[in-house]
C-alpha cells in the first residue's frame, strides 16, 4: 500500500530534504569531508530549523539500517532514493556517511557560517517566495502572457496574499544585502527561475531593488518609468 503523505513525512520527510539538496550536485561525500551539497543543507538548516538536524540523522540511519527491497519500492511502501549518481551498492554506505557528518556537526557544534547560497537547492530554500515570483511570473513565457515586467509584477501583487507579498519584499532586501557582484546577481535570478532579462536599462540588482520599491508603494511605477517594448 503506498505511503500516505503523513506517513511519508513522519518516516522520510527530512531524509527527503537532505536528498533534494543534491539536485545537480555530486554525491562526493567522504568520511573526512562533507560534499558541497551536504554543507549547503547543514548551513541552511542550522540557521533556519536546527531541530531538524537530529531528525535527519535518525531518518538517514534508520533507512540505511533497513533498506527496502525492490517489491516494497514498487508498491510505494518505502521512500525511493532518487538517482544521485552512485551505484546502488554504495547508497547504503553513503547514507551512513551523511548521518555521521550530521551527527558530528550537531555534537561538536560545527555550524557552517552564513554565506551566499552555493547550490540550486540552497537558493530556493533560502529564498522560496522569490523563487515562486521569478519562476512563476518571469519564465520564458512572460512576454506572451504580459505586456512587460511591470504588468507581470502587478499581476503577482494582485493575485498573491499580502503576507506572501511582504515575504517576497523581505527576501528581496535580504538578497540585495548580500552585496554581490552583478554577475552573481545574474546567476542568482537564473537559479531562482528567471528566464527573461531585466528591462533595459536595469541590471539584475537594480531591477530587484525597483521591484522591492514597487511592492511597498501601492500604485507606484518603477522609480523612473521605463517604456518596455
Amino acid at each position: 500500500m503506498p505511503l500516505s503523505p503523513l506517513e511519508h513525512d513522519r518516516r522520510y520527510g527530512e531524509l527527503d530534504q537532505v536528498i533534494r539538496a543534491y539536485a545537480g550536485q555530486p554525491a562526493d561525500d567522504t568520511p573526512d569531508k562533507a560534499s558541497e551539497a551536504l554543507t549547503a543543507y547543514l548551513r541552511h538548516t542550522w540557521h533556519s530549523r536546527p531541530w531538524a538536524l537530529a531528525v535527519a540523522e535518525r531518518q538517514l540511519r534508520e533507512y540505511a539500517d533497513n533498506p527496502p527491497g525492490r517489491l516494497r519500492l514498487r508498491l510505494g511502501e518505502f521512500y525511493a532514493v532518487p538517482d544521485v549518481g552512485l551505484p546502488e551498492a554504495k547508497i547504503q554506505q553513503w547514507l551512513y556517511c551523511l548521518a555521521d557528518h550530521i551527527k558530528h556537526s550537531v555534537e561538536e557544534g560545527e555550524v557552517p557560517p552564513p554565506t551566499t547560497p552555493a547550490t540550486h537547492w540552497e537558493w530556493h530554500a533560502r529564498f522560496p517566495e522569490l523563487g515562486q515570483f521569478l519562476g512563476g511570473w518571469f519564465s520564458q513565457d512572460m512576454p506572451d502572457e504580459f505586456d512587460g515586467h511591470d504588468a507581470a509584477t502587478d499581476d503577482y501583487r494582485a493575485s498573491t496574499d499580502p503576507q506572501l507579498v511582504a515575504r517576497l519584499t523581505g527576501e528581496l532586501h535580504e538578497l540585495l544585502a548580500l552585496d554581490l557582484d552583478e554577475s552573481d546577481y545574474t546567476l542568482a535570478v537564473a537559479e531562482l527561475g528567471m528566464e527573461v532579462d531585466p528591462p533595459a536599462p536595469y541590471s539584475p540588482s537594480g531591477w530587484l531593488a525597483l521591484i522591492a520599491d514597487r511592492l511597498t508603494s501601492p500604485g507606484a511605477d518603477y522609480g523612473t518609468s521605463v517604456q518596455e517594448s
